[in-house]
């Protein structure tokens, strides 16, 4: 799988579960101490998280990483 591929299928899997959460990505972003514009570009599948970004991300949308691929399918 591509590089794209995999951080658009985490980004997708991101934003459905911060809006199930009911957080707009200004709050969300600073509920998890991150900036909104970068936080945004993760949702745009933009960045290339590393092991402890995708953790902060995880563990605000109340999940791990393996749950994160899981639900990302990858």
């Amino acid at each position: 799988m591509e590089k794209a591929t995999i951080q658009k299928r985490l980004a997708d899997a991101i934003r459905k579960r911060r809006e199930a959460l009911d957080f707009s990505q200004e709050g969300f972003a600073d509920a998890i101490g991150m900036h909104r514009a970068y936080y945004g570009s993760i949702e745009l599948g933009k960045k290339n998280l590393t092991v402890f970004t995708l953790s902060r991300v995880a563990a605000g949308l109340k999940w791990d990483i393996a749950t994160l691929s899981k639900h990302a399918g990858v």
